[in-house]
């Protein structure tokens, strides 16, 4: 009887997460209790809301507004909402919506970097979890990472994608894959790169369906991927992309959810 109980009592408290063959666990979030993100962990991006984001997307992204980023019952929850915001922010651009755009304080060069969340599908939802240097190069050539993308007006079809000088969407020579994830807005899945100095794999659930190999050639233009890299996490509206077919007003609010996110550093 008192090992049963025992065991009962050590079933409830802090499991430390099983890390992936060869790694330990380094950094993570498990976004317990309530409110807003940990600031010694998050900062939210904002700099372009009053010209206006990237790729025509239609967003405003705020600071630490629980409308737009919270946790609630230990899951963050990053929400894209159809609104105008009265009085408008200092910085607002004139966007008929509002959104977050969550970058880790914390930075790496290499890893085994996994995020549990369940997406949007919406039409018009962009969601994101992706990377970009810690020290402004400049794009394309200092590299993005994009673990997972997702746009509303193809369910389930999960794209991971590498983008360098050589390699990017704009000269329609990205790196990319997909993969078609059934159940991506209704259930969580882990969505996973593997990065070493020889090369990037992308993973959902431990299943690789992406690779991206070093050149060894020493050119920044192809590998830029020997400096540290911040995560990024958001949710855009619209866009070249997210906005293709339109985007349905109805839908909103369309939510990101993330359990945890983990990052993983070779053991040895």
């Amino acid at each position: 009887m008192i090992s049963m109980l025992l065991a009962a009592a050590l079933s409830t408290l802090p499991q430390t997460p099983a890390a992936p063959a060869g790694y330990a666990l380094t950094w993570s979030d498990e976004f317990s209790g309530d409110g807003l993100p940990d600031a010694s962990k998050w900062r939210y991006d904002t700099q372009a809301n009053k010209t206006g984001w990237y790729n025509e997307e239609l967003q405003y992204y705020s600071a630490a507004r629980p409308e737009n980023a919270r946790i609630e019952d230990g899951v963050l929850i990053i929400e894209a909402r159809r609104e105008i915001l009265d009085p408008p922010p200092a910085d607002w651009g004139g966007q008929a919506y509002t959104s977050a755009r969550m970058i880790s304080t914390a930075a790496w060069s290499r890893g085994f970097i996994e995020t549990r969340a369940k997406i949007p599908c919406g039409r018009g939802s962009w969601p994101a979890i992706w990377m970009l240097p810690e020290k402004a190069a400049g794009w394309p050539i200092g590299g993005e990472i994009d673990i997972m993308e997702h746009v509303g007006h193809r369910p389930g079809v999960v794209h991971g994608s590498i983008h360098t000088e050589a390699y990017n969407h704009v000269k329609g020579t990205q790196s990319t894959a997909t993969r078609q994830v059934a159940d991506a807005c209704d259930a969580f899945h882990r969505y996973q790169v593997r990065w070493t100095p020889d090369e990037i794999v992308f993973l959902i659930d431990d299943q690789p369906f992406h690779r991206f190999t070093n050149d060894q050639a020493r050119d920044v233009e192809t590998w830029p991927f020997d400096k540290p890299f911040h995560l990024i996490l958001n949710v855009a509206v619209g866009g070249t992309w997210g906005g293709e077919e339109g985007v349905d007003d109805a839908v909103f609010p369309q939510r990101m959810e993330v359990d945890y996110v983990r990052v993983y550093q070779p053991a040895d």
